[in-house]
C-alpha cells in the first residue's frame, strides 16, 4: 500500500457525526431481579422442583388422609358397639316378656282355680280332697309364675293407683279414705315389674252427712227392736 493511501484511511471521516447515541433509560415498570415478589416467585420454583418439599407435601397429604380416615373408623366402631348395645337391650327384653301370652292365658285359669278354692271353703262343696287337689295345682302355677318373674299386684287397703288399678265401683265408706281400695275383685299382675293385667277393684268413697244419719237411725231402730 502506498504511503498516500494510508493516511488517507486513517484520517478521520469528516461526515461521521461527532455526537454519541444516548443511552436508554430504565423501564420503571421492570422490578428489580432483589424485590420480594420476585424472591417469593423464585423462592416457589426453588420449592416445586426440590424433590425433598415435593416428598413433605405428599407426606403430609397422606398424613391428613390417614387421619381423615382413623376419625371415620372411629366413628363408625362408636356407631356399631352403640348398635351392639341396642341389639343387646332389645334382645334382653324380647327374652324377659316372650312368654307374656302365655302367661296371660294361665291368669284365666288361676282365677277358675281361686273361684273354685273359695267356692269350696264356703261349704258349697264339701269333698276335701278335691280342694286340696285344686290348692296344689293353684300352687304350682304360682310358683311358675315367680319363675318368671310375676306376681300379683298388692292392692288391698291401698290408694286408688290407675297405673295397677282399675275401678270397677264405688261404695260409701266411713272407715277408708276416698280412693282407697275396699274389695278386690280380680287380681292384677306384673311380668318383670311391668303391669300385665289391672286389679279389678272396687273404691271408697265418703258418705253424705244425711246419709250418715239415716244409716245411725236405722242401726238404732233394729237394735230396739231386737231388745
Amino acid at each position: 500500500m502506498k504511503p498516500e493511501e494510508m493516511e488517507t484511511n486513517n484520517k478521520p471521516d469528516m461526515n461521521q457525526s461527532s455526537e454519541k447515541t444516548p443511552l436508554t433509560e430504565p423501564d420503571d415498570n421492570i422490578e428489580p431481579t432483589d424485590s420480594p415478589e420476585n424472591k417469593e416467585t423464585l423462592s416457589q420454583i426453588d420449592t416445586e422442583d426440590d424433590p425433598v418439599s415435593l416428598l413433605e407435601k405428599k407426606l403430609q397429604h397422606s398424613e391428613n388422609n390417614l387421619n381423615e380416615a382413623t376419625d371415620r373408623i372411629l366413628r363408625l366402631s362408636a356407631e356399631f358397639d352403640n348398635y351392639k348395645k341396642r341389639m343387646a337391650r332389645e334382645m334382653d327384653e324380647f327374652r324377659k316378656f316372650a312368654n307374656e301370652s302365655l302367661i296371660k292365658q294361665l291368669l284365666n285359669v288361676v282365677d277358675n282355680l281361686e273361684r273354685a278354692i273359695e267356692s269350696s271353703k264356703s261349704g258349697e262343696t264339701a269333698n276335701g280332697s278335691i280342694i286340696e287337689g285344686v290348692e296344689m295345682i293353684y300352687k304350682e302355677i304360682l310358683s311358675i309364675f315367680e319363675k318368671y318373674h310375676v306376681f300379683p299386684v298388692d292392692c288391698m287397703e291401698k290408694s286408688f293407683d290407675p297405673l295397677f288399678h282399675q275401678a270397677v265401683s264405688q261404695e260409701g265408706s266411713d272407715k277408708h279414705p276416698d280412693n282407697t281400695v275396699i274389695r278386690e275383685l280380680m287380681k292384677g299382675y306384673t311380668m318383670h315389674e311391668r303391669l300385665i293385667r289391672p286389679s279389678m277393684v272396687t273404691v271408697s268413697k265418703s258418705q253424705p252427712i244425711d246419709k250418715k244419719i239415716d244409716d245411725n237411725n236405722k242401726n238404732e231402730k233394729t237394735i230396739n227392736e231386737k231388745a
